[in-house]
């Protein structure tokens, strides 16, 4: 079947020696000579025939290679190029094509780069164009919502944070970068500081976000401001007793001979006391900073622990608490020693005061197959809310305040704990059931000695 191009050379050609055919034959009256015309027509019909042929040819053959052009990694065949206009184009496509292969190399690279940026970032990246349609998103925004964004998909479907969506819209709007400070819900309810900006350079509008979490410097700002109001607070009761009970024996206290004594007993009681609070605190502020000392080395856990249970044993006595220590192997573990004893002596220390009368205190010590020692320390007293076991261990935080400012405690010593064990390797847990006693795990790695 004759193609478009041919069919048309063919009618042109019809066209063109048609008229001369019929004015000889019919108003010439010619009888042969329209025979002779058309004789005459044939060559030149076949030879526009012919190169009608070739010039389709070499169209189709220049059409194949556009379009492996955009095709990748396609092995392409040079054009013959001829002469004429039409070799001219084959030429320039020739020429063309390697440029046309080193940008869509070029294209593909940066493509790869922005896939791998945008997986490895810890932020999260979620541009959209003017409908709020995803243009493009990372693994973190996928995780967010529906983790089959792709592209085109409206960003309703993948996070349903009315917040994100508003601030994105606003861009889109506006054209105006905004930052703004969001509490998203779909990430566990974590902070965000978004910075969303008009995508530059797109024909048509659009915004891209990026996501950078704060929860952590969030917590550390609440838990610092907490931490300055506990302090004030720890420092303001024990100063404004001293204050009360000073000015009372200079008003007169000191000729009270009933009641001088106690008052100066309750002055030096809050002394020791703010003395106990800054102790804590420095011994705290060293373990925290991870400063070295020269003292680091192996420690023997059953000399640690029987050296803390002598330490403790006489307020045990007083508090008709026992102290229960089964036979446990000798073992060492490597770091600072009096920190070590310390922590043993603060959850011995503890155990013994929020004891009940008669109570127990046990304290045992495991090998585990894994290269690690657990050192158990357990009571039998009141026990601890579920919903304060999880905040035990920071500063200043106390299950019963009354009880532990009664008995003495600064609210340091378990924050003691955790911070020296967690410097020596290890990790310190609590079990515990309310009314029933607790249990501290401390977990060490063992050192081969």
């Amino acid at each position: 079947m004759l193609d478009s191009t041919t069919r048309k050379t063919l009618a042109l050609a019809a066209g063109i020696a048609l008229p001369p055919i019929l004015i000889l034959r019919y108003w010439a009256g010619l009888p042969y000579a329209g025979w002779l015309a058309l004789a005459a027509a044939t060559p030149a019909t076949l030879a526009a025939l012919f190169t009608a042929r070739y010039v389709v040819f070499q169209i189709r053959q220049a059409t194949a290679f556009v379009s492996q052009m955009l095709e990748s990694g396609a092995t392409r065949a040079q054009l013959n190029t001829g002469d004429g206009e039409l070799g001219l184009l084959l030429r320039a496509l020739n020429e063309t094509a390697p440029r046309v292969d080193e940008l869509g190399s070029r294209l593909n690279v940066e493509i790869a780069r922005r896939e791998a940026i945008l997986a490895t970032m810890t932020e999260g990246v979620l541009a959209v164009d003017a409908r709020l349609n995803i243009a493009f998103c990372n693994a973190f925004v996928r995780a967010a919502g529906d983790h089959s964004a792709t592209e085109g998909v409206p960003l309703l479907r993948v996070v349903r944070e009315p917040d994100l969506i508003g601030v994105l819209k606003e861009v889109v709007e506006s054209g105006e970068p905004i930052r703004r400070r969001l509490h998203l819900a779909a990430q566990d309810g974590h902070t965000f500081d978004v910075y969303a900006a008009p995508l530059v350079g797109s024909k048509s509008r659009g915004a891209i976000a990026i996501l950078h979490d704060v929860t952590p410097s969030v917590h550390l700002d609440r838990v610092r401001r907490d931490f300055i109001a506990n302090v004030s607070h720890e420092f303001r009761t024990p100063l404004a007793t001293i204050r009360g009970f000073a000015e009372t024996l200079l008003d007169g206290g000191l000729e009270d001979q009933e009641n001088r004594r106690k008052f100066v007993e309750i002055i030096m009681a809050n002394s020791v006391r703010l003395n106990n609070i800054a102790a804590d605190l420095l011994t705290l502020s060293e373990i925290e900073g991870g400063r070295p000392e020269a003292d680091a080395g192996l420690i023997s856990v059953r000399d640690v622990i029987s050296s803390a249970i002598r330490a403790v044993e006489p307020a045990a006595n007083v508090a008709d608490v026992r102290i229960q220590s089964d036979d446990y192997p000798d073992a060492y573990v490597k770091g600072h020693r009096i920190r070590f004893e310390q922590a043993i002596l603060n959850l011995l220390d503890n155990a013994v005061k929020f004891n009940k009368p008669q109570g127990e205190v046990r304290v045992q010590v495991f090998r585990s197959r894994d290269g690690q020692i657990d050192i158990s320390v357990s009571d039998t007293g009141m026990g601890i809310p579920r919903e304060d076991v999880t905040r035990i261990f920071e500063r200043f935080y106390r299950v019963d305040k009354a009880r532990s400012r009664q008995i003495g405690g600064t609210g340091l010593g378990l924050s003691i704990v955790k911070h020296a064990i967690e410097q020596m390797g290890g990790a310190v847990r609590v079990e515990s059931e309310l009314g029933r006693g607790s249990k501290f795990l401390v977990t060490l790695p063992l050192h081969p000695n």
